[in-house]
C-alpha cells in the first residue's frame, strides 16, 4: 500500500514559518512557537484552503522522512501569485485572530518563562 502524503500542510507550515519571520520576536514569533497556538494557525489556514494530497510511489523518499519535514521535493503544484498572496493573507488574519482572541493566555504564558533574575524589580515601587 502506498502512502498518502498531504501537500498542503506542507506547503502551508513552510509559508506560515516565511510569514511569521516578518513579524517581531516578541510576542509573535514566541507565541506562535508554542505548539498549541501554532497547530490552532495551522488548522486555521487549513480549514480555509482546498487541500492536495499525493500518494508516493516506492522509488520516492519514505514517509519517515516526509513527516520529519524533508518534503523539498514535494510542493504544492505551481500556484499563481494570487493564490500565495491569498495564502499569505489568510495566514496574517489567523495570526492577529489568534493574537486577539488568547491575548491574556499569551501574556501569561510567555511571562511564565521570563527568568525571575531578568524581570524589573518591583522593590521600588
Amino acid at each position: 500500500m502506498k502512502p498518502v502524503v498531504n501537500l498542503t500542510q506542507q506547503s502551508v507550515v513552510g509559508e506560515i514559518e516565511s510569514v511569521l519571520d516578518t513579524y517581531p520576536s516578541h510576542p509573535y514569533q514566541q507565541a506562535f512557537a508554542i505548539p498549541d497556538l501554532r497547530q490552532e494557525l495551522i488548522a486555521f489556514v487549513l480549514n480555509r484552503i482546498p487541500s492536495f494530497y499525493s500518494v508516493m510511489s516506492d522509488g520516492q523518499i519514505p514517509l519517515a522522512q516526509a513527516e520529519e519535514g524533508s518534503l523539498a521535493y514535494y510542493e504544492l503544484p505551481r500556484k499563481p501569485f494570487e493564490q500565495q498572496l491569498h495564502l499569505q493573507n489568510l495566514i496574517h488574519q489567523g495570526i492577529c485572530l489568534i493574537v486577539q482572541e488568547k491575548s491574556d493566555w499569551i501574556s501569561n504564558h510567555l511571562c511564565e518563562t521570563v527568568e525571575p533574575a531578568c524581570e524589573p524589580s518591583h522593590w521600588f515601587g
